[in-house]
């Protein structure tokens, strides 16, 4: 039971590095107790447990703003039934971590047993274990439940070890925190080791001598002799910073040409009236207001967050009464608005760019929809046992994974709200030529802590792709990140605002942005190679 105790404290610390906290340097040492704890263990089942019991603690700490959804009565759903419903995603999407957790657990210590014999190699163990992490988060991050990556813990707070990811994206940075943990984790068993050794050792000595003085000294002196085992680790988690730190240096040069001045508008429309009238009245006095201001304001270009004016925007009828649509025909300035697509008899969440004629330029359709909240999985059984959380008649459906953003500027790079998490998303059409991003966001299901975790999510992405970031939330956090991951301005929580600023246009390539995740099936073809070595020692 200590075991597990300690197991799980060291997991709740992995969730404390998360943003609004960010206590980013907890993230290089809180994986050592479970790295040493797996290594002890003989029996599967407790591995099982310690990955899990770990897990829970992250996971759980960290996704706890997903009760943040709790009171529901705003879509007729009774105050109970909602707090359930609540308690149930923020267990399920705690679970759906742990596991990933546990399965490294049991894998780890079943391949270093079956690996080694009697004598410890460190440095095949080390690689082994950071395979099987980053292969399991890559295997994770492939599915529609995904948030909380290793990486995810120095955000938006280490913007240096951030610059890791222009190498071979966010896994790069998983890697190097695996590394330093397992290395501190290896640290300390070799120093017991040692010490248990010698301690054996001077007994038997100084038994022979009856010196109890003489033992009692070197017992209190053996201690000092534990930091040196700390060394490696230590320099290790230096060398990283170094390389990010060079990274981040790397001067940005604007170039005159590339200015692109861009206006935000944060709407500041409660969840509980946007679908209704009220909403709608509100949501469209509120963005043409702000869309004028900032027009008056000389910008090229608006951007307004998820589904800010929430009807078909290729319905012509529903643009030509609009007083945000003939704003546009007033003022002639470029507007990116949220709204809703149509695809054959489904709603697409959709960012349209509507240009100096109101005519729709481009669109592009969210691609990882948020489950139970846009869509239900598996929706031939459980769409007859539950209702969607959604205020929608109709089934959302996620956009194509190939979709370029024009715009009367050049391409935009896209994300909307939970495509945040998903790098590929961005690193695909940075790759296509994306010179900026754009991310639009509805937040106001949750408390500050989801946006805050929200931004820093865009902060990955912008330093990822090495672009200006222009992000538009409804009630916050909507934000401006420059290329190294610098928050430029920050709005307040659930309050209305316009924002103006000059972002800048770059064409240029990270290593990431050129070939993706590398990193991880070298580690993959290192490990079996690893493993196949090994067992031919073994044999």
């Amino acid at each position: 039971m200590t075991y597990l105790f300690i197991t799980f404290i060291s997991g709740i610390l992995m969730g404390m590095t998360t943003a609004p906290i960010g206590a980013w340097f907890l993230g290089w040492v809180a994986l050592a107790p479970l790295w040493i704890l797996v290594i002890q263990q003989e029996k599967p089942l407790d591995r099982f447990l310690l990955g899990l019991i770990w897990g829970i603690g992250y996971h759980g700490f960290a996704l706890f703003w997903i009760t943040g959804i709790h009171p529901m009565t705003w879509l007729g759903i009774p105050w109970l039934a909602s707090l359930a419903i609540a308690l149930f995603c923020w267990i399920f999407i705690t679970l759906w971590g742990a596991i990933l957790v546990a399965i490294w657990a049991i894998l780890f210590g079943f391949l270093t047993r079956l690996s080694f014999s009697d004598k410890i190699f460190s440095f095949a163990r080390i690689l082994l274990g950071i395979t099987l992490w980053c292969c399991l988060e890559k295997i994770w991050s492939l599915g529609n439940l995904w948030w909380t990556s290793l990486a995810f813990t120095q955000s938006n707070h280490n913007l240096v070890i951030l610059h890791l990811s222009q190498l071979s994206g966010p896994i790069t940075i998983t890697a190097a925190i695996v590394t330093v943990n397992a290395l501190f984790g290896e640290a300390f068993i070799k120093a017991k080791l040692q010490q248990n050794l010698e301690n054996l050792q001077q007994i038997k000595f100084w038994q022979k001598r009856n010196n109890s003085d003489q033992f009692n000294l070197f017992i209190n002196s053996s201690f000092f002799l534990l930091p040196s085992y700390f060394f490696l680790p230590i320099i290790t988690l230096i060398f990283f910073h170094i390389i990010g730190f060079n990274l981040y240096n790397t001067p940005l040069n604007p170039e005159p040409q590339a200015a692109l001045k861009v206006g935000i508008i944060q709407g500041n429309i409660p969840n509980e009236i946007k679908l209704n009238s009220t909403g709608w009245y509100r949501a469209l006095e509120g963005y043409t207001q702000g869309y004028k201001k900032l027009a008056d304001q000389k910008v090229d270009a608006v951007l307004t967050p998820e589904t800010a004016l929430p009807f078909l925007w290729m319905n012509q009828n529903n643009r030509r009464f609009s007083s945000f649509y003939q704003a546009i025909l007033e003022k002639g300035v470029v507007a990116w608005v949220g709204g809703y697509g149509k695809q054959e008899n489904n709603l697409t969440n959709s960012l349209f760019t509507i240009d100096s004629r109101g005519e729709i330029f481009s669109r592009y359709d969210k691609i990882k929809l948020v489950p139970l909240g846009e869509y239900i999985p598996f929706n031939e059984v459980l769409g007859k046992l539950i209702d969607r959380l959604s205020p929608l008649d109709a089934h959302l459906v996620p956009g194509k994974t190939n979709q370029i953003f024009d715009t009367p500027f050049g391409k935009a790079i896209v994300g909307i709200c939970y495509d945040s998490a998903f790098s590929e998303v961005f690193q695909r059409q940075t790759l296509a030529g994306g010179e900026f991003i754009l991310t639009a966001a509805n937040n106001a299901h949750y408390s500050s802590i989801m946006p805050a975790q929200h931004h820093a999510q865009d902060v990955m992405r912008a330093i990822e792709n090495d672009r200006w970031t222009v992000r538009a939330t409804n009630t916050g956090y909507s934000g401006i990140v420059d290329p190294h991951g610098r928050t430029i301005w920050l709005s307040g929580i659930n309050t209305y605002e316009t924002y103006t600023t000059t972002i800048y246009r770059r064409k240029t390539q990270t290593l990431y942005v050129k070939l993706g995740d590398w990193l991880t099936p070298v580690l993959l073809v290192g490990g079996v190679l690893t493993k196949i070595i090994l067992d031919g020692f073994r044999g």
